[in-house]
């Protein structure tokens, strides 16, 4: 199964899946620490039993008669084999061995004994596992014959079937709380798991009963922290879609009062064109619908740039700001020489590289020379320039023409706001292109009054780009502006 199929699994069943292998493993774990511990748990109680025989045999042990003399303790050895479930075996023995009473082929210490402290080792005695428990102590006197001190060795060996017992009582008994934990963390995990869905289910509830229409944030009131950044990239993308809805909208809004006049104006042209005999007239009212036609095909296509530059997605990109500037103004000369301006281009003395959209920032700068253009007398001069202040690129188109009440400036840039002193047609819809574009590309638009208060200056003023890039060749982005 793909990891993306085991994603695609219930959260209840994801976190079974993942997480009962895990508990079992630790369960597994643990046995065998808990077989370690139960083990080491019946050696230290067993082996006491071992050591108390051991000093019985000790206490019972004489060498007054010159030799080795052992008074066993039947009834306690007797005891100790019914207590260990098994057969008890002992030794006692000079430590040369010359003297040995008892078992004589038990097995030896796996490590030299020392004086007086006892020693407990696994061994096999004719293929039979036992434990064994040495000791070794001082004989006083030693045995007749011997000048120096001796040693006497004493070993009691039991089988285990009792600590093989014990150990597995141990560890059945932590088996069934191990498998008791394990099932009671699982119905814990479920019904966590479940009250922890529930916010998820009334979301979707809450969802599901809303219109069609509806496109409000989802509230993140009472959301896992989570699941709180996928509300919030839903709502993102809500309120993308209800940005664009709101886009199409205001287009409807705008073409019905837009074209509503000048179709009018049309059928009543072309009407009295169709009515009139007279071959001059008709020309002077076929040259009147040809202009209509053209002011309308342009309010038109201001529209279509104005409902994009709300809604186009953005493809930003590193621009050098002059380099666009030249490639933008350069179509303009011609028809500035027509109508007696003079149009001048001033780049700034370094590169300015800002990070925008080439066709949107070509479609504000045209915006501004139209409007330069058109409202600027014949003899005027229109300037377009290039500079950077205070951390900010600056696009500025100034002008010498008849300019606008200050009054009006703050309202100048709303949609199919055209100021006072205007007596050319037009849809008041060149400014707020511009505004709408400055805001996608993280800028702003600024309109003051030239010197003197003559004249206007739009100021388009953009986040400047980190870092100097080698300038664009303006004829190269020229032809890039055109495919846009």
């Amino acid at each position: 199964m793909r990891v993306r199929d085991w994603h695609a699994l219930s959260l209840r069943r994801t976190l079974a899946l993942a997480l009962f292998p895990g508990l079992l493993l630790l369960v597994t774990a643990e046995l065998a620490l808990t077989w370690r511990t139960s083990v080491d748990a019946a050696n230290a109680a067993f082996d006491r039993s071992l050591l108390g025989a051991i000093k019985a045999m000790d206490a019972n042990i004489s060498t007054a008669s010159g030799g080795l003399g052992v008074e066993l303790p039947y009834r306690m050895l007797e005891f100790f084999e019914l207590t260990a479930n098994g057969q008890v075996f002992y030794r006692v023995a000079t430590e040369d061995g010359l003297v040995e009473i008892g078992t004589a082929d038990l097995p030896a210490p796996p490590r030299k004994l020392a004086t007086g402290q006892p020693q407990f080792s696994d061994a096999l005695y004719f293929d039979t596992a036992v434990r064994v428990g040495s000791y070794a102590r001082v004989l006083d006197p030693p045995l007749a014959g011997r000048a120096g001190p001796q040693r006497v060795i004493i070993q009691v060996a039991e089988t285990l079937q009792s600590r093989q017992a014990f150990t597995r009582s141990l560890l059945w008994t932590s088996l069934a709380q191990d498998l008791a934990l394990v099932a009671s963390a699982t119905v814990l995990l479920v019904l966590a798991v479940g009250w922890a869905l529930r916010p998820l289910a009334r979301l979707r509830a809450e969802v599901q009963a809303r219109p069609a229409l509806d496109l409000r944030p989802i509230s993140p009131d009472g959301i896992p922290a989570d699941v709180r950044p996928l509300v919030e990239a839903i709502n993102f993308h809500v309120e993308r879609n209800r940005q664009q809805a709101e886009t199409g909208r205001r287009f409807i809004d705008d073409a019905s009062h837009q074209l509503r006049t000048p179709l009018a104006t049309l059928a009543t042209q072309v009407g009295f064109a169709l009515r009139e005999n007279d071959p001059l007239l008709q020309r002077q009212a076929l040259t009147a619908v040809k202009a209509q036609l053209d002011e309308t095909v342009r309010q038109t296509n201001q529209m279509l740039a104005l409902a994009r530059a709300d809604s186009a997605e953005l493809q930003a990109e590193p621009l050098d700001l002059d380099a666009l500037a030249q490639a933008v103004t350069g179509p303009w000369w011609a028809e500035a020489r027509a109508a007696g301006i003079d149009l001048g281009l001033e780049p700034a003395p370094a590169p300015v590289m800002v990070r925008a959209q080439a066709g949107l920032l070509k479609e504000a700068l045209s915006n501004l020379l139209h409007n330069a253009i058109r409202y600027t007398p014949r003899g005027g001069r229109v300037t377009v320039s290039v500079r950077v202040h205070e951390g900010q690129a600056q696009l500025e188109v100034a002008d010498d023409g008849p300019g606008m009440p200050a009054e009006e400036l703050a309202r100048a840039g709303e949609r199919f706001f055209r100021g006072s002193h205007v007596s050319k047609p037009g849809s008041g819809l060149g400014l707020a292109i511009v505004r709408s574009i400055a805001a996608r590309l993280g800028g702003d638009l600024k309109l003051s009054l030239g010197p003197g208060g003559r004249g206007l200056i739009a100021m388009l003023l953009l986040p400047v780009q980190a870092g100097v890039r080698p300038r664009v060749d303006p004829h190269h982005l020229l032809s890039s502006l055109k495919g846009d």
